[in-house]
């Protein structure tokens, strides 16, 4: 009794002494115990412990609508390997698929469409009907950004289109002549990179190329520094360059190179800001390395090698200690804790003879959704959660 009496800033104190099981058990005391080791600013710290529950390190939290506590409890699950599988999509014809989650909406490229399709995000349900297409590409879709007031795509057939999400309206952008690897926008900026050798800057407003960047090698992934002031290209690496430029976006000029020892071949397929100095690539040479861009000269501080020797399509991050990839051979997605060396768990998603990279994949505080050739797998953390008092 005289403890459930202390005054609140004395009981979390105390409360911040203690572990996640801990604070469970201690939840069992009482009623007022349990509403008050049941709030979000006791778990915090925790959280930022453990993999994908939302926290990031700077304090961001991605989903405030689940507790904190319950994201711990589904965290142990990614952790352990925990989860239920299922195909929610399928497709009979091979394709090089790509996906983006927003809120409730997953968006997943086929062939020459890109279907929005319901995405519950306290079930990770998912409606196996689109209810709306994005259309207009003469190819294949290769790569895609999201905004919040545009869908960007750029296409097999050397164009770029700018879908409204909340209009019919849309507009072109040519310029390249052979398919758009890749693209990146933020803030009305469009970056592209292409195999006609070239990276072009392009703005929402208009239809045609801000400026144009000769690259000497086909260009396979891009990205904006959340600043806007640089952006950074990943190469095939065919040629006798560094794979990896960063580019001030004022100047137009190449302001640094990163790495000088990648071998003829290990072009960079993807990579991602986690902020404004700490960017993650990863690609043909079997690695993910993190590039920290404060220091002189900027350099690879942190490598993760993939066990297997199989080249990486993809990587995404959850902005704390979480590292998801996705590997060429047979469907092979793996976390990794940046604070471990060695890959934490697997899962071999694809079990036909003729394996599949995985394209691309994404995830929630719950939930992971994986693009293969023909075929959209998720693994739900919610499943058999592991019990923490």
């Amino acid at each position: 009794m005289l403890f459930s009496q202390l005054p609140e800033d004395i009981l979390y104190h105390i409360l911040s002494c203690l572990d996640y099981k801990s604070l469970c058990r201690l939840s069992q005391v009482c009623k007022r115990i349990y509403y008050f080791v049941n709030r979000d600013v006791v778990w915090r710290k925790i959280a930022k412990e453990f993999l994908n529950t939302g926290t990031t390190r700077n304090g961001t939290d991605r989903y405030p609508y689940i507790p904190l506590k319950e994201r711990v409890k589904i965290a142990q699950n990614w952790h352990d390997g925990v989860c239920k599988r299922a195909v929610p999509l399928k497709w009979k014809t091979k394709l090089l698929p790509w996906l983006q989650l927003d809120g409730e909406v997953l968006f997943l490229s086929q062939a020459a469409d890109i279907r929005a399709y319901h995405h519950r995000q306290d079930t990770g349900r998912l409606q196996r009907s689109p209810f709306e297409i994005y259309s207009g590409h003469k190819g294949d879709v290769c790569r895609f950004a999201l905004t919040d007031s545009h869908l960007i795509s750029g296409g097999s057939d050397g164009k770029i289109l700018v879908h409204s999400r909340r209009s019919d309206m849309s507009m072109e952008l040519s310029g390249h002549n052979q398919e758009v690897n890749c693209l990146d926008s933020k803030d009305g900026l469009i970056v592209s990179g292409s195999r006609d050798r070239t990276a072009r800057i392009w703005t929402l407003t208009s239809s045609c190329t801000r400026h144009i960047i000769p690259m000497y090698d086909r260009v396979w992934s891009v990205a904006i520094s959340p600043t806007l002031s640089s952006f950074v290209t990943g190469t095939a690496c065919c040629e006798n360059l560094s794979p990896l430029c960063i580019w001030d976006i004022e100047r137009l000029e190449c302001v640094s190179s990163l790495g000088s020892e990648f071998r003829r071949g290990a072009g960079v397929l993807d990579m991602v800001f986690e902020s404004p100095y700490q960017l993650f690539t990863c690609g043909y040479d079997t690695f993910i390395r993190l590039w920290d861009l404060r220091l002189n000269p900027q350099k690879c501080v942190m490598e993760w090698e993939e066990p297997h020797d199989s080249a990486l399509y993809c990587i995404q991050t959850d902005g704390n200690h979480m590292i998801a990839s996705g590997s060429s051979y047979y469907g092979v997605v793996r976390f990794w804790d940046k604070r471990q060396p060695e890959c934490l768990q697997f899962f071999q998603l694809s079990s036909d003879p003729v394996s599949s990279p995985v394209y691309c994949l994404r995830f929630s505080s719950s939930h992971l959704y994986a693009a293969l050739a023909t075929s959209l797998h998720s693994l739900d953390f919610r499943h058999n959660p592991v019990s923490i008092r």
